[in-house]
């Protein structure tokens, strides 16, 4: 069963069920307390939701205790519709699609909600939606019929269904890891800030590491006062001093030789720890040991996912010493190993590549198929195919691999040349590219533009297969104490209780096989997942 539900902006709202193709299967209910009606419903029917959109229904139910199974989400659905389209970008709201429908001027989205700290998440249900007094459901109906229609309408209509069950999926699991938080130790964080940085600062400067490495690049490049955390700063310093630099990027200093050089590589990389992960970040997103980001689906133009502060999909490894795990709990750390090359395999159904995939090292049978056992000739052709590296030292391979697989080679080299042209190209399930800019359609961008089509038609299956894989997970440990606290990129954290693990460890295996039988069926193509448990995060390196 399907039910809309709306709430009211004041903690009613309204719930109405639908039948499988969005016809109203019952009148709409208005209800005072719509977290306790969705409670009823979901104990009695545990239905499919329908609703305009995740991320600002879904985090009330959750404070409210609630744990839903499925929805779709209108909105992530639109996203993925307009650019399928051609139309990457465009308001994706229930108005616009509402208006779309109609033939009417198409609103812009709403302004998106400035992220909101843990300490200051409000206790009130839907407290950023205006109070709304007529019932919305007929809309959320309508826009979901269209919505069906339009997934009828594309070229593979099963695989955009599961594309859309998986992102509505993956909306439900980012509200639930921002809720439930990633375990934090302070103590461990605050011995890796004394390490790395030094004795804080009284008065709000540079803590103590970062204030002598200060004084060190501006006495080595004889600038008094310098900020070298300041790229125009330290390029003028370094122009003074004879050398002149594009940017201050690690690339561009490494091309020069000037004993400044490592003070200021070191500078960088503790100045980001400093402003990224330091004292004020724990302020702000570490409560009650927990770590809760807010995590935005699909917020990269490959599908995978971004977030709205917090920065938890960049914690450097040195930080990560400070995820640890509760007592008696083990974090269960599993990423997938040559992702891309098997997505490669899997697509293309090249028989060379797929036979060298259904091994545990793709590498190394490609190696000793085609490459004389060189490794490295092996993985840079492979990259070299799938990332448009296709000249210089990658020739020699990458001739090897067109000559030897090449299915693998013509369907990236396809993308490319559709990208090249100005044209659309899409992932396994039905993401859409955006469409070429202006300026890219001439020669030069072009051929950027085609490196890009080369690699999305690979990233962004890739970014499919791990979101399947992570909302399989959440379905397989839905009745357990194990929490998913953790998604980023090809990688997994679940946190759960020692005598777990080995439970853990099957279901994120099942889940990587599950997860190649939805997208690919019965390949022979295998995604083995390097697997860890541990204390502490940094220890599954």
């Amino acid at each position: 069963m399907l039910i809309a539900v709306a709430g009211d902006g004041a903690g009613g709202g309204w719930l109405r069920p639908l039948d499988a193709q969005g016809e109203p299967a019952g009148p709409a209910q208005r209800v005072d307390d719509l977290a306790a009606a969705v409670a009823v419903a979901a104990a009695r029917e545990r239905p499919r939701w329908l609703w305009a959109a995740t991320e600002t229904t879904y985090p009330a139910l959750l404070r409210a205790g609630l744990r839903l199974a499925r929805c779709h989400d209108l909105q992530l659905t639109e996203a993925l519709l307009v650019g399928y389209a051609g139309r990457w970008g465009e308001p994706r709201s229930l108005a616009a699609l509402l208006a779309r429908r109609a033939g009417a001027p198409v609103p812009p989205d709403p302004p998106q909600a400035e992220p909101q700290a843990p300490g200051q998440i409000q206790e009130s249900l839907f407290d950023l939606a205006p109070v709304v007094t007529d019932d919305p459901t007929p809309e959320l109906a309508v826009g979901y019929r269209d919505q069906l229609t339009r997934i009828g309408q594309t070229e593979a209509p099963e695989r955009f269904r599961l594309l859309v069950a998986a992102e509505s999926a993956g909306a439900l699991a980012a509200a639930e890891l921002g809720h439930d938080g990633l375990p934090w130790s302070g103590a461990v964080h605050e011995e890796v800030l004394a390490e790395l940085l030094g004795p804080r600062s009284r008065v709000g400067g540079l803590p103590g590491r970062l204030a002598e490495l200060s004084s060190a690049i501006a006495a080595a490049l004889h600038s008094p006062g310098l900020h070298p955390e300041s790229p125009a700063e330290l390029r003028r310093a370094f122009a003074h001093a004879g050398f002149a630099l594009p940017d201050t990027r690690a690339w561009s200093l490494r091309q020069i030789d000037h004993p400044a050089v490592p003070l200021v590589r070191e500078f960088k990389e503790r100045y980001r720890i400093w402003t990224a992960h330091g004292w004020s970040w724990r302020a702000t997103w570490v409560r009650d040991g927990r770590f809760r980001p807010e995590y935005v689906p699909g917020g990269v133009v490959s599908g995978r996912w971004a977030t709205r502060g917090g920065g938890a999909l960049q914690i450097p490894k040195a930080v990560r010493r400070a995820v640890v795990a509760d007592p008696g709990w083990r974090l269960v750390v599993a990423d997938a190993g040559q992702l891309e090359p098997r997505i490669l395999a899997a697509v293309s159904e090249d028989a060379g590549l797929t036979a060298a995939a259904a091994t545990g090292d793709l590498y190394a049978a490609l190696a000793a198929e085609s490459f004389d056992r060189d490794r490295g000739q092996a993985k840079l052709a492979l990259l070299g195919a799938m990332y448009g590296q296709t000249g210089g030292a990658a020739l020699p391979a990458i001739a090897v691999l067109r000559q030897r697989y090449p299915r693998a080679w013509d369907f990236v080299e396809q993308a490319a040349q559709t990208g090249e042209a100005g044209g659309l190209v899409r992932s396994w399930l039905g993401r859409t590219c955006p469409p070429a800019r202006r300026e890219e359609l001439a020669a030069a961008a072009a051929r950027a533009r085609g490196r890009f089509t080369r690699n999305f038609v690979i990233q962004a299956t890739a970014a499919e297969w791990a979101l399947v894989l992570l909302v399989t997970l959440r379905t397989a440990l839905a009745d357990s104490p194990a929490q998913l606290v953790f998604f980023q990129h090809d990688e997994v954290v679940v946190h759960c209780p020692e005598a777990e693990v080995p439970a853990v460890v099957a279901a994120v295996q099942a889940a990587a096989v599950e997860a190649g039988r939805w997208l690919f069926g019965a390949t022979e193509v295998r995604f083995p997942l390097d697997v860890a448990a541990v204390r502490c995060y940094a220890d599954a390196d």
